[in-house]
This record gives structure tokens, C-alpha cells and sequence, in this order.
């Protein structure tokens, strides 16, 4: 399946200013069938049974509480030349470039849960302190899962910074029935610019959204491409193993200078290879698409699967010796680190693991 351009221009509308009957004959997606979204028609999440199977046969790995106390790294206000690309935890990057801040899917909840009490709760502390950050210019959010739209964060960095929040189609009424504006909706490869010379695009993932029991894919899902002068970064957000959308990806938005890709959330990969990479596929994304650099994410802070804390970079490390990746190709950040891209050449500073 391509991946093409929807065929209505206007992504900054709404997805429910459009009837879900088709009466106004318009499509708002090639990859909206009216009534939800959908990835290519042979790739869907497990269903019913398969969950049940999975909650049957569970064998999951160990995972640690975390520490009453960690020291956070306060970042610098502003990045004018090159880029900046700072961990903080699970899919939470912090972005500085041409003095502009972005932040990737952002949580500081302690759950990534509708709720207080239940629900997967985090066993990292963030590598940044929320009253640390600079002003935030910018966020982008991948979809509306509970681990990568936190809708607590969201509404304390609007409220102290107002940031311009990119979305995937359908997310805006969600954020605006909460209070929250300037946001920018896009479907696939659709843009919209930050200043002169930085750009977002939204990309492809082979995902799901939902945040409740009737909502299942109401609302898209994407990665992005960052469009910077020295250099694109990718950001994947969640999604399954497809070698020609990654293909494509490369192909359209490239050449890619530092990609953010997920390694964990993966086992038993019978259930979740459909919308979860494996690290060993994500060394493929790295290759298939021939990234510069690319940064591990996704792991270590919310047990969302069955593999154990440590699993992701030891099963990554395996990848890369498997595919002989040379030295700091694909590395994993420790949460407050950060990875410098300058004009001419990439240097690695603070403390990180490099694999």
C-alpha cells in the first residue's frame, strides 16, 4: 500500500466538521473510511481473542521501582546553532534548534492512565524536571495514547508556555473540549511551519489510537520529520514493523540526520509486532531508511508489555553487533542526557551509553 497525500487540502479543520456518513461527498483521508482510520487493510492489531490469549500466557520481565530520588539536568534556555536532543523519558524528548524548544510526546504523569490510582505507573523519573524546562515553542504529539498524550502535561505547558501543538488528524476537538488552542492538525505528509527555516511534517506509523472503549481509531496516529538547516530528524512515535512505509518515509522526508525510534513495548512479539517495533527492527528502520544516528526511546519508564526494564538495550545491543553498526550508529541516552548535531560533524556530550 502507498502511503499518499489525503485528498482534501485543509488539515487544520477538524475531523468531526466532517460527517462520518460521507453526505458532503468529501474524503478527509485516503486512509479514513468515514468512520475511523486504518493502516494498510492486512496489518491490524490483535483482536479480543488475542488479548485474551496474551493476558492468559503472560510471562513478563522484571522491572525495578524507581528511585525516591534522582537528579534531573536543567537545560540551557536556547540552542542557536545546531541542534540539540535531549532525553527526558519514554517517548519525551526535549528538541532545541535555531532558538526554538519542542517537545515530543511530553509526560511527567507518574501513570500513563486515565487514572490516579491504576494503570501503568512509571518506574523512571523524568531527566528533566518539569519547573527545570525552558519556554516551550512547540509540541508534537503522535497520538492520543495515555503514554504519549498526557493530558496533564499538556494542559500545564499551555498554561505556562502556550505552545503551538501539532496533532494528528482528530486530536484537536479532543485538546480544545479541554480548554487547550493552538493546535495545528495534520494528516500524513502534510506541514506546517515553526519559524523561517523550521518545518513539521507528520509521516506515516503503522499504529492505533483510542483512549477509551469507543473511540478505536476515531483519531490518526503519525511520526514527523523536523525539516532543520543542519539536517532532518525523524520521530516515530508508536508503530509496527513495514518495510515499505519506512522505505517511502526515507525516500519522501530524507536524508534523516538523527532519528528517535522505539525499542520498547515489544513481547511477546506475536502480539505486539503489529503496532510495537522490536530493538532488532528498529536496527533495520536505522539501515532500511539510512539514518545518520539514531536514538532508542520508548523503554525503560511505563511496563507496557511483557519484556523486563532492561530488555530493550540488551536486546538492541544483540541487533547491533548482529547488523555490524559502527560505534554510537544507534545509542541509547540516559533520561537528562543530550546528543549534539553541528553543522559539519555530530558530537556526543554529557553523560549517555553509546552502543
Amino acid at each position: 500500500m502507498k502511503y499518499m497525500n489525503h485528498k482534501v487540502i485543509g488539515t487544520k479543520e477538524s475531523l468531526h466538521s466532517y460527517s462520518n456518513d460521507g453526505s458532503n461527498g468529501m474524503n478527509i483521508s485516503d486512509h479514513f473510511n468515514g468512520k475511523t482510520f486504518y493502516n494498510s487493510a492486512s496489518i491490524q492489531p490483535k483482536g479480543f481473542g488475542s488479548i485474551l490469549k496474551w493476558l492468559w500466557t503472560r510471562q513478563p520481565g522484571e522491572w525495578k521501582n524507581p528511585p525516591k530520588m534522582q537528579s534531573s539536568t536543567k537545560p540551557v534556555d536556547k540552542v542557536q546553532q545546531g541542534i540539540r536532543i535531549t532525553f527526558v523519558n519514554h517517548s519525551t524528548f526535549l528538541l532545541q534548534m535555531d532558538g526554538l524548544n519542542i517537545l515530543t510526546d511530553p509526560i511527567w504523569a507518574d501513570r500513563a492512565s486515565p487514572f490516579s490510582w491504576i494503570g501503568p505507573k512509571r518506574h523512571h523519573l523524568p531527566g528533566i524536571a518539569f519547573e527545570d524546562l525552558p519556554k516551550i515553542d512547540a509540541i508534537l504529539v503522535s497520538h492520543n495514547h495515555y503514554d504519549h498524550l498526557d493530558l496533564s502535561t499538556i494542559k500545564k505547558l499551555f498554561a505556562k508556555h502556550a505552545p503551538k501543538i501539532v496533532v494528528p488528524l482528530g486530536v484537536k476537538k479532543f485538546l480544545e473540549s479541554k480548554g487547550i488552542s493552538n493546535v495545528v492538525e495534520l494528516d500524513w505528509w502534510c506541514d506546517t511551519n515553526l519559524n523561517e527555516v523550521i518545518s513539521i511534517q507528520a509521516v506515516p506509523a503503522q499504529h492505533f489510537s483510542g483512549r477509551g472503549i469507543s473511540d478505536r481509531n476515531a483519531t490518526l496516529w503519525c511520526g514527523y520529520v523536523i525539516k532543520t538547516p543542519f539536517g532532518n530528524l525523524y520521530f516515530a512515535g508508536d508503530t509496527g514493523y513495514n518495510s515499505e512505509m519506512f522505505q517511502e518515509i526515507g525516500q519522501r522526508s530524507g536524508p534523516i540526520r538523527v532519528a528517535m525510534l522505539p525499542i520498547g513495548a515489544y513481547k511477546p512479539q506475536w502480539f505486539m509486532s503489529p503496532v510495537h517495533i522490536s530493538p532488532e527492527e528498529a536496527v533495520r528502520i536505522h539501515m532500511i531508511m539510512d539514518i545518520e544516528t539514531s536514538i532508542g526511546m520508548h523503554f525503560g519508564t511505563f511496563r507496557l508489555a511483557d519484556d523486563g526494564q532492561e530488555d530493550p538495550v540488551r536486546d538492541l545491543q544483540k541487533a547491533v553487533n548482529k547488523f555490524r553498526l559502527e560505534q554510537n550508529e544507534f545509542m541509547i541516552l540516559k533520561e537528562g542526557s543530550y546528543f549534539q548535531v553541528e553543522h559539519e560533524i555530530v558530537t556526543n556530550r554529557n553523560e549517555k551509553v553509546a552502543i
